[in-house]
């Protein structure tokens, strides 16, 4: 049989496993709540993940729409391109060229009341009875900007 002090040390014991038991179960339920809620924080981000995802694939679609529209009508303008370059003398083509490589794309511009739509400036005096006394089929160009001046019935001459 068990002497007093055996049983008694039992008891302290077993207060103990089960002070300690009850401090492990009360741990458990902590991180239990924790990971719940680290779940449902990962199911929101992977619900907007997810979403940020669905907008990407949304605006690469339509990136890559406007991409193939774009290339067609580039495709179409230099049919075009070519179809008028055919008509025009190559010398005339190749200063065009030079021209819109050195001016941002635009290599000829409109002579509107007198004022050059390519560099939005106003031709003087001088400038202006040169292109007014030009013959119809001389090519003209603006001083400020050198763009080839294109002559319409607008231009103020």
């Amino acid at each position: 049989m068990a002497s007093p002090k055996d049983l008694e040390s039992l008891q302290r014991e077993l207060a103990s496993l089960a002070k300690r038991q009850g401090d492990l179960e009360d741990v458990v339920l902590e991180v239990m709540e924790r990971r719940e809620g680290a779940q449902e924080r990962v199911r929101e981000l992977t619900d907007r993940v997810e979403a940020i995802q669905a907008k990407v694939d949304d605006a690469t679609t339509r990136r890559d729409a406007a991409n193939a529209e774009i290339d067609a009508e580039v495709a179409t303008v230099n049919k075009e391109r070519e179809l008028t370059v055919a008509d025009i003398p190559e010398a005339l083509v190749a200063l065009y060229d030079r021209i819109r490589a050195k001016q941002g794309g635009i290599g000829a511009a409109r002579l509107y009341q007198r004022r050059c739509e390519g560099c939005r400036l106003e031709l003087d005096i001088t400038e202006l009875n040169d292109v007014r006394s030009a013959a119809a089929d001389t090519v003209v160009r603006c001083e400020n900007c050198s763009r080839i001046l294109v002559r319409t019935p607008d231009s103020g001459l």
